[in-house]
């Protein structure tokens, strides 16, 4: 078992700019990250500037309130901390907050506007000195060190303002630009590294807001950042450009999907805006793109048109008081008014001690003659790694059945009809070996049936596995994750078993004998063989991962019998 290192606070000096980077690292994952799924660590940055005034950027969160104001106190006497500057405000930051102002009472804290209403509900019973920059305002912290904020407000982070130093000529990006992953590197100086984590990252927290992105990169090209200081992960030093580039590519994919989702909802507390991340998720897995609407900020104008241009809509709601929050209400009244009823729909919500919400509107819509897509999702207070994975997996199922409902297929090549069907019947004659790949990751397990598998080394023994970017286990098959590839037996009913489709969160295994690998993942005993793996790298095809893995371990099952093999007709699918 691998031992876990303790938490930590690193410091380093960012060259000659009279900043320094804390970074508070935890090798496990952070509570309140639960809807990033991978486990690899992460960092929370914080940056201290030591002008003639001393300013600190986005202070952790209350994991590591205690050993961080202990190495802040090393660097600074708090009671000369002038300025704290907030790229969004979350209920665990608020923890760390209070410390901070215990031990420096006369600091002023700089955010946004809706983050200021956020830090006045949060301190009820304080005054607090807070300053929210206009567009043109700039801050003079001394020795030429003049800050410049550039408000960057998206769905999940309303509040979200940037920070730039135009004589260090670092840009302060909190939630963009970052990776979850923990490690001594400070800087990206191996970036092609970061490669699938960064992307990884996007996927989860940016591709549903999409367009909010690129309207902060066309903010940001009027300046010239030396140094993208994000609030996790490695400071983009050497591969500055390229990640630019990139958010601009991912953001255009979305952009240039087929079909469209409307995800609309409020969030009391976090945790229905955690659901709708998760669904999101799992709606662009499956090649729909997603806007998502946080219908507590957006005006009437920016609702009506998302509804308009989509092709099905998802509303998430608390429950407050037992009814559902006016700016929901609003928003359900604009979705009834304005969506044909030809496009799918669905609800889900979070509650604390009731959920009517949900049900009301699940009730308005079905009354009003829309098709529900999926069984609404009811969650009570925060929810936990298995309910979002069920989450993702829904909004994979939803994606799907709205292109089954729009007869949408991939393109081909830009030829006549016969000539794609020989096309497709010459790749369908490439034969694979069935298998069931099967993994597990903490309290979540998934499964599929894999026909693209070959051996592709001897030397360290290694096998490839290609993996629709839809499938439930693709999210369990990343970078340094464990599986094993039952390998069937001609003849055997496992397959039958696997052909059949899986509501979200169902129990892939049930029915199956099965036993536990040492890497963790299940056995099915009743395969000819299997091999334990771990995944070394990814490439990305088309609408596939080609997954790399090395084999640690593997044993015959049966001595006798020979590899069951796929046939297909076609090589358009499966």
């Amino acid at each position: 078992m691998t031992e876990i290192k303790p938490r930590d606070v690193q410091i380093t000096a960012i060259s000659t700019t009279d900043t320094t980077v804390l970074r508070s690292r935890t090798w496990d994952r952070l509570k309140f990250e639960v809807e990033y799924s991978l486990q690899k660590g992460t960092t929370a940055n914080s940056y201290l500037i030591q002008g003639e005034k001393t300013a600190l950027i986005d202070p952790p969160g209350e994991s590591f309130t205690e050993i961080f104001l202990a190495k802040l106190q090393e660097l600074i006497d708090l009671q000369q901390l002038d300025y704290i500057i907030l790229g969004h405000v979350n209920p665990n930051r608020i923890f760390t907050l209070k410390a901070l102002l215990e031990l420096a009472p006369n600091v002023t804290l700089i955010c946004s506007k809706p983050g200021a209403v956020a830090l006045r509900t949060a301190f009820t019973e304080q005054e607090l000195k807070i300053w929210v920059p206009r567009a043109e305002d700039t801050l003079d912290l001394g020795k030429e060190h003049q800050l410049q904020f550039i408000a960057i407000p998206t769905p999940r982070w309303p509040d979200g303002l940037c920070t730039y130093d135009s004589k260090s000529r670092i840009l302060f990006t909190d939630k963009l630009f970052g990776s979850h992953v923990c490690g001594d590197e400070v800087f990206d100086e191996n970036w092609k590294q970061l490669d699938e984590d960064r992307r990884y990252y996007y996927d989860c927290l940016h591709a549903a807001q999409a367009r909010q992105i690129e309207l902060a990169l066309d903010k940001f090209a009027s300046i010239s950042p030396k140094f993208y200081a994000p609030g996790h992960g490695s400071i983009i030093r050497y591969s500055l450009s390229r990640l630019t580039h990139d958010y601009r590519n991912w953001s255009q994919e979305q952009k240039d999907q087929e079909l469209k989702v409307a995800l609309i909802y409020a969030s009391a507390y976090g945790n229905t805006a955690t659901l709708a991340q998760a669904l999101a998720k799992g709606i662009t897995k499956a090649g729909v793109a997603v806007e998502s609407i946080n219908c507590e900020f957006a005006d009437t104008a920016e609702i009506e048109a998302a509804v308009q241009k989509c092709d099905g809509f998802i509303i998430g709601s608390p429950t407050l008081g037992g009814h559902i929050p006016t700016q929901v209400q609003t928003a359900l009244g604009i979705v009834l008014s304005t969506a044909t009823k030809t496009k799918l729909a669905g609800v889900f919500g979070s509650y604390g001690w009731s959920g009517e919400a949900v049900d009301e509107i699940e009730t308005k819509l079905k009354d009003a003659g829309y098709r529900i897509g999926f069984e609404p999702i009811r969650v009570k207070f925060k929810p936990n790694d298995i309910t979002l994975q069920q989450c993702k997996e829904t909004g994979t199922d939803f994606a799907q059945e709205l292109k089954k409902s729009k007869k949408v297929r991939a393109p081909w090549q830009a030829v006549s009809t016969s000539q794609i069907d020989r096309t497709e019947q010459a790749v369908g004659r490439v034969v694979g070996s069935l298998c069931v790949l099967s993994a597990k990751r903490e309290n979540i397990s998934s499964a599929m049936l894999a026909s693209w598998v070959t051996q592709a080394s001897f030397n360290p023994p290694g096998v490839t596995v290609a993996i629709a970017k839809d499938r439930a286990v693709e999210s369990l098959s990343h970078t340094g994750d464990k599986f094993v590839l039952n390998i069937l037996q001609e003849g055997k009913t496992i397959r039958r078993h696997f052909l059949k489709p899986f509501a979200p969160g169902e129990d892939r295994f049930a029915g199956l004998n099965v036993a536990e690998s040492e890497n963790g993942s299940p056995i099915i005993t009743d395969s000819l063989a299997y091999l334990e793996c771990t995944v070394k790298s990814r490439m990305e095809c088309g609408d596939h991962w080609l997954v790399y893995a090395l084999v640690n371990n593997g044993k015959m099952l049966q001595s006798t019998g020979i590899t069951a093999v796929h046939h297909r007709k076609s090589g358009s699918h499966y």
